[in-house]
């Protein structure tokens, strides 16, 4: 099976496009409009602008298309009533599934195509958005065949027939805020990534009562989700003078409030605080990337069927150490989090207790073995682990480039817990 990141050409290209030097010359910074609050879907009168003043008048044929899955149908029939007191004629698809198989994203693009509409808004998690954003695609390009095939360089010429608004259940993607959306190849249980400048949603309304029913596992699970992205987006070396403060004021969030919204679900200021830093660690990650943490846990997720956000946040400890060779940035961390340093071992040592710490106290297993994982299960696939996380499209981005044999030592070394020292 072909995948667009195995493109031998965009391997060579994707790191020196991304480095520092190179996005000197021409820096884009791509955000949608955001509207943040308890009442940016109002059903009265309301003081200055609304939401549906800045949608309506972009959307002439009001015609709203909205992708939900069953359990977000709650959230996203307040957005139906929404659209409808602006006039707009209202269709709900809720047939999304857990990591966006494209077999029904496929599905979903038939049912946009059927009611044409202006604007596509989904109401749900990760999964959700990224679903509605390759579906989006295939209404723009009924050409395109093989949405595993697009490529960052290709031209897409999306919102020639609607725009696109992310309502977020979960405060962990990002996605609201970023072009990427990752699928699910279900033919050989793979993530497949697309990333993509075009695919950026024009509007992203964060609604923190949404979040509020999320339990405390997929709280941790989200939550650490937008600690990886914060902190791949420090260190790599695609970010820049606006993605750095941004990931590190997503950092600080997340080790304030993400305890609260996990000890107490109801706290409306820890989950608006929550959804509010994944927004913002995914414009960071959405213009700067992420690495090696998203690499290993998309391998780790897909292989043994593991929470996105739990598989990725996992590796934060072990991508701070292997990328520790090359960089310092992590001090840049350390400074935010008030974690004091005489010098960069220090400050990575300190950095990495930590974050255990941290991950301890939310429950989450600090080894892999302690997630459940059999010796011999895990050694047996031992070879699809390596190979998903070496061809990941998200390691091009690592400071420090990682090799197949090294991802192998990575995986062993986190199954027992011990520290990355090569």
């Amino acid at each position: 099976m072909a995948y667009w990141f195995e493109n031998p050409t965009l391997k060579a290209l994707a790191p020196l496009a991304l480095s520092t030097s190179i996005k000197g010359l021409t820096t884009i910074f791509n955000t949608p409009k955001m509207f943040i609050g308890s009442n940016v879907f109002p059903e009265g009168p309301v003081v200055g602008p609304s939401t549906m003043d800045s949608i309506g008048p972009r959307c002439p044929q009001k015609r709203a298309f909205i992708v939900t899955d069953d359990f977000s149908k709650r959230f996203a029939i307040k957005a139906v009533r929404f659209l409808e007191s602006g006039g707009f004629t209202v269709q709900m698809w809720a047939g999304c599934q857990p990591e966006a198989p494209i077999e029904v994203v496929m599905e979903c693009a038939q049912a946009i195509k059927a009611f044409e509409p202006d604007l596509i808004m989904s109401v749900g998690g990760g999964s959700v958005m990224d679903s509605a954003k390759a579906a989006w695609i295939l209404y723009e390009r009924p050409d395109i065949a093989d949405l595993r095939m697009i490529s960052p360089l290709d031209k897409l010429n999306l919102r020639k027939k609607a725009l696109m608004a992310a309502v977020p259940t979960t405060a962990g993607t990002g996605s609201e805020c970023t072009g990427v959306a990752v699928l699910h190849d279900t033919a050989v249980h793979r993530k497949i990534p697309i990333t993509h400048d075009e695919l950026v949603p024009d509007f992203a309304i964060l609604v923190p009562e949404f979040t509020l029913t999320m339990p405390p596992n997929l709280t941790v699970g989200t939550g650490l989700d937008v600690l990886a992205h914060a902190m791949d987006a420090v260190t790599t070396p695609a970010g820049n003078e606006l993605t750095t403060p941004l990931a590190l004021s997503a950092i600080e969030m997340v080790f304030q409030w993400l305890p609260r919204a996990y000890k107490n679900g109801q706290d409306r200021e820890a989950r608006h605080r929550m959804l509010l830093a994944a927004s913002i660690a995914g414009v960071a990650f959405g213009m700067g990337g992420v690495h090696l943490t998203h690499g290993l846990g998309h391998s780790l997720g897909a292989v043994f069927n593991l929470h996105h956000g739990l598989a990725c946040g996992f590796f934060i400890p072990q991508t701070l150490q292997f990328c520790s060779t090359i960089t310092d940035k992590h001090l840049l961390i350390c400074k935010a989090l008030d974690i004091p340093a005489k010098d960069a071992g220090e400050g990575l040592s300190k950095l990495v207790t930590h974050v255990r710490s941290f991950m301890a106290s939310l429950g989450v297993p600090l080894t892999l073995k302690d997630m459940g994982i059999l010796k011999e299960d895990f050694e047996a696939k031992m070879d699809r682990l390596v190979q998903y996380a070496y061809e990941d499209v998200d390691n091009y981005l690592s400071p420090r480039p990682i090799a197949a044999a090294q991802c192998s030592q990575v995986f062993q070394y986190a199954y027992d817990g011990r520290d990355i020292d090569f």
